[in-house]
């Protein structure tokens, strides 16, 4: 009898009635455990009649079966999903695309992937491709998940979260309410307040306690009831569910009677009819996991051991099960030859598909058992460590790892893998922010390469240099060492390290010639994209998005951020995407949509994991929104930054923080002499003169009397602003859409100009700057000058996002900070944010007072 669950199913039948008409869903069903979820999902595809319905699910394994719902789906399907292991490299974006056009092809379809709190990254990424799909399908994607606050659940939160919103539909699964369980209790004649006391309305907890025999007290627990059912089998019958509960979720059929031999199905049989098991044709299950977990906690350790060494030998006979799965018997059976067999092979299938974190964690598991393996192998499980931990941002423990692969490597005498490994480090330390170790690594990795024949490890060894002196601005050395490295890798047919070496020399050439920059930096996006060179790939969007940045192209540089953010999440590429997202929070600066750039940099910064290299853009646009805003302080993101380049001055970090020190010694709130310095200093280090141009607009603000000095290769705004064209520029600012820079040159102008100028910065909440305007326009004799923007200003709804529209919609609904982040699939700090943002650009001091304002003024 399934209660209270009437609303739900009403939800859902709508939801459905819109994906046969062309409008599909995510529809994440939620709950604790046992709540009721999957009960609620069943009923619900128990009554239809024409779609189409897919199920899958993900187990509780020690680490997830990469794309295992996938598998799951495409079975039901009768699609044959090509596996990932062989020794290529499956591109997942057209895989994705194939399953999209397969489900689609069904016709109105529902497909159900249960227990997505267990999902490995690939899955997650399925989930993601086709959420942002979904809308113009026939397709219903239900999904169950858990509500607890465990990793697993965080991380299905994160990928919903990069769903869009209107595609995204949450169905609670509340407690049953104490009317339900009493009802219930009643029909089976037991103690209904005792039951309600004891489950607290959770439906599985009802189930079982109402299951418990009639005469007696009540089980103390559920786990008690469900053992105490157990206890009333047949010695043969615990024994095989005893067997049964090893396994995640569902035991197969041919394995059990593999395992438990010509018994098996009376057992089975014995166990179903006691309402332990359900039977399912081909396979067997409990009734819930927390059925299951209560009888496997009971075994004694050496039980289950064996059981799991059973369930091993019986599930290797199949060709066709998933190495995820033998790896967690293997484990559990603590069979150390297994584990040291399957293990690294299962790391490279969930890398192939893009399940970086789950690779990282098989690598793990191999290296946990890896002393009893040859010297040789246990280098390759420690690169294969170190590369996994890198691409997933844990790069303190990719340092780790490579070097003991390079010691390994140096007992070995193999100097080739030792220099490679090496050029590795180099990488690493970069990504830390340290320079000097980055320098010095690169460089030992060259000097021992070159003692050896020719190979791809020198040329990619030439191409970390390059990067490196591209990085530091220093072009000739950049060209040279990227040839060195194009030529090698050519001539070796490597186009991996081809497009690496053309990412460098296109990124640097766009000093000297802008258009065969750019043509060096497509080529290489292109080769990294055909070949599926994912780090390389996402390299590329970067570095043409900065490069169209530094142009102040502002479309060219959204259309790569766009495209890159998007091939990262897809892949998950989290480092490379955490540094774009930086990159396009600037951008966003400059458009004037401050809240949503504080948003994105927000996002970034306050994961705590992000390496000191990925929060650095984002840093730079929290310090000048922190200075323009007023609110909070800037002065912790401007220590970090400068800790930053304490360990190496690389002018792309140079840059920024001179503009930021610059801006802020103009307001009249830092170290005029510093800013200037640093200025110079910056300049000195620049490759052109089109570098710089920035700064000397910020130098003739702080020094009204100084030389521009020569202006041509300069952006054109900036050099209308310094030959005094303050009108031209301003009208290019406006073409640009940047507000912030358009008002800066407004101030060059006459009164009208000024006036207009204090304007926007009004507009954009600059307070600060707006207050050093009012000044100077005193100073120069302005009277009748606003105070403030008018009240209509103030509370024009064009003030707000559209995501600060949702959050405060909430907030009159009463909703707490950590209600809306859950309701929004935004991280509680990112509430806060937004929260903050509300009250003061609605002048409230509380949320009451908001919401008050809100209504008044039609807001709500």
């Amino acid at each position: 009898m399934l209660l209270e669950r009437q609303p739900q199913l009403q939800q859902m039948d709508v939801l459905l009635a819109d994906a046969v008409g062309g409008r599909g869903r995510v529809v994440v069903v939620l709950g604790e455990a046992g709540a009721g979820k999957t009960a609620l999902v069943e009923a619900f595809a128990s009554r239809l009649d024409g779609p189409c319905v897919l199920r899958s699910a993900c187990e509780d394994l020690s680490i997830p079966d990469p794309l295992g719902p996938l598998h799951d789906l495409a079975r039901n399907a009768q699609w044959e999903l090509p596996r990932a292991i062989d020794d290529r490299q499956v591109q997942r974006l057209p895989l994705f695309s194939e399953a999209l056009d397969v489900f689609e092809a069904n016709g109105p379809s529902v497909l159900v992937i249960e227990d997505l709190h267990w999902a490995d990254d690939a899955t997650l990424d399925f989930v993601r491709f086709l959420g942002r799909r979904i809308a113009n399908t026939h397709i219903l994607l239900l999904i169950t998940a858990r509500t607890d606050r465990s990793e697993g659940q965080m991380r299905v939160r994160r990928a919903l979260g990069e769903i869009p919103a209107g595609d995204v539909v949450r169905i609670d699964v509340p407690l049953l309410s104490e009317s339900a369980v009493l009802s219930l209790a009643a029909t089976a004649e037991r103690d209904g307040d005792a039951i309600y006391r004891a489950s607290a309305g959770n439906a599985f907890f009802v189930t079982e306690l109402l299951a418990a025999e009639g005469d007696g007290a009540l089980p103390a627990s559920v786990r008690d009831a469900v053992l105490a059912r157990a206890e009333k089998l047949s010695p043969g019958a615990r024994s095989m569910l005893d067997a049964v509960s090893v396994f995640p979720r569902r035991a197969d059929a041919w394995a059990l009677s593999g395992l438990c031999g010509i018994a098996a199905a009376g057992q089975l049989a014995e166990c179903v009819a006691n309402g332990l098991l359900e039977d399912f044709g081909d396979g067997y299950a409990f009734r819930h996991e927390i059925a299951r977990t209560a009888i496997e906690m009971a075994l004694t350790p050496s039980k289950r051991r064996e059981y799991n060494e059973r369930a091993l030998a019986a599930l290797r006979e199949n060709p066709q099960v998933a190495t995820a799965r033998l790896v967690h018997h293997a484990v559990e059976a603590q069979n150390l030859e297994v584990v040291g067999e399957l293990a690294p092979a299962a790391a490279r299938e969930a890398s192939r598909v893009g399940a970086h974190r789950d690779a990282v964690d098989y690598y793990e598991v191999a290296l946990r058992y890896a002393d009893m393996l040859p010297v040789e192998k246990r280098a390759e499980l420690y690169e294969g460590h170190a590369f996994e931990c890198h691409l997933i941002g844990r790069v303190d423990a990719a340092m780790e790892a490579q070097d003991r692969a390079r010691l390994l490597r140096q007992t070995l005498g193999d100097r080739v893998k030792e220099g490679d490994s090496l050029r590795c480090l180099s990488r690493f330390a970069y990504l830390l922010g340290d320079r000097g170790a980055a320098d010095r690594f690169g460089q030992q990795a060259v000097e021992l390469l070159e003692t050896a024949p020719d190979s791809a490890e020198l040329a990619m060894a030439y191409s970390n240099l390059s990067q490196l002196a591209m990085l530091a601005e220093r072009l000739e050395d950049t060209l040279s060492l990227g040839g060195k490295a194009v030529e090698l890798a050519e001539r070796l047919n490597r186009p991996d390290i081809l497009c690496h070496a053309l990412n460098n020399v296109g990124a640097a050439g766009q000093w000297l010639d802008f258009t065969k920059g750019r043509r060096d930096l497509a080529r290489s996006l292109g080769i990294a994209l055909s070949g599926n060179f994912q780090e390389h790939a996402a390299r590329a969007f970067t570095n043409c998005a900065c490069v169209e940045m530094n142009r102040l192209n502002f479309k060219e540089a959204a259309s790569f951020l766009g495209r890159g953010i998007a091939y990262c999440v897809e892949n998950d590429l989290a480092t490379w995407r955490d540094y774009m997202r930086g990159v396009q929070a600037q951008l966003l600066l400059r458009l004037g949509l401050w809240d949503d750039a504080a948003a994105m940099a927000h996002e970034v910064v306050d994961d705590e994991a992000t390496t000191p290299l990925v929060r650095y853009p984002s840093l730079v646009a929290l310090a000048r929104l922190r200075i323009r805003r007023g609110d909070p302080s800037a002065e912790p993101v401007l220590e970090e930054m400068r800790r930053f380049l304490d360990k190496g001055m690389e002018l792309q970090r140079l840059v920024p923080f001179a503009g930021v020190m610059a801006e802020l010694a103009w307001l009249g709130e830092g170290d005029r002499g510093e800013a200037l310095h640093l200025i110079a200093l910056a300049e000195g280090l620049a490759p052109a003169r089109a570098v710089f141009g920035e700064l000397a607009t910020w130098r003739r603000l702080l020094s009204p009397e100084s030389v521009p000095g020569e202006t041509d290769g300069m952006a054109e705004p900036h050099r209308l602003q310094l030959v005094g064209d303050w009108r031209a520029a301003a009208a290019l600012w406006t073409s640009m859409g940047a507000p912030f820079e358009r008002a800066l040159a407004l101030l060059q102008g006459d009164e009208a100009a000024r006036r207009e100028a204090l304007d926007i910065f009004e507009a954009l909440g600059a307070r600060p700057v707006a207050q050093h305007v009012r000044g100077l326009l005193r100073q120069s004799g302005v009277s009748r000058i606003a105070r403030g923007p008018r009240q209509a200003t103030r509370a024009n709804q064009a003030g707000l996002t559209q995501r600060q529209m949702e959050v405060l919609q909430l907030i009159e609904r009463g909703f707490s900070n950590k209600k809306i982040a859950a309701h929004l699939t935004i991280s509680p700090k990112t509430v806060d944010h937004h929260v903050s943002a509300v009250l003061g650009k609605l002048e409230a001091v509380s949320r009451g007072e908001a919401a008050a304002a809100a209504r008044a003024s039609g807001l709500v």
